[in-house]
């Protein structure tokens, strides 16, 4: 896990330091997460203490069949998190896809997680300092 001494740089690349890797990272948001839910996607969050986001991605094959349409999500939310990482508060992000997905064009996937990463650093600088 990094420190906040190893944070990584934004900008350019999605680097490992902004990624949920292990399990325990994961089952740290699913304890007590921020929920936000928009059409076709959800997302859980949980303030972390690294000074930096992180983000996961939980992509079923329930909702979006084929590992074509599944890496499609996978990219466009990476690239919509890498470009947003600035703005963003220091959390811990789980992104989940629902019905219908796989009919969103490639920028309305991008403007939904916009507005999703938006509202979860509102909602947990919120959480975190109540």
């Amino acid at each position: 896990m990094p420190e906040a001494s190893n944070a990584p740089v934004p900008g350019t690349s999605f680097p490992r330091g902004y990624r949920l890797l292990f399990k325990r990272d994961y089952q740290f948001v699913f304890a007590d997460p921020v929920r936000h839910s928009a059409g076709c996607l959800t997302t859980l969050a949980r303030a972390n203490n690294l000074g930096f986001p992180r983000m996961g991605l939980a992509i079923s094959k329930r909702h979006a069949r084929t590992a074509v349409a599944r890496n499609r999500i996978k990219r466009v939310a990476r690239e919509s998190f890498r470009q947003h990482v600035p703005q963003l508060a220091a959390f811990d992000v789980v992104v989940l896809a629902g019905a219908g997905i796989t009919g969103r064009s490639n920028r309305q996937l991008f403007d939904a997680f916009t507005r999703h990463w938006q509202a979860l650093s509102q909602k947990c600088v919120a959480s975190s300092s109540s």
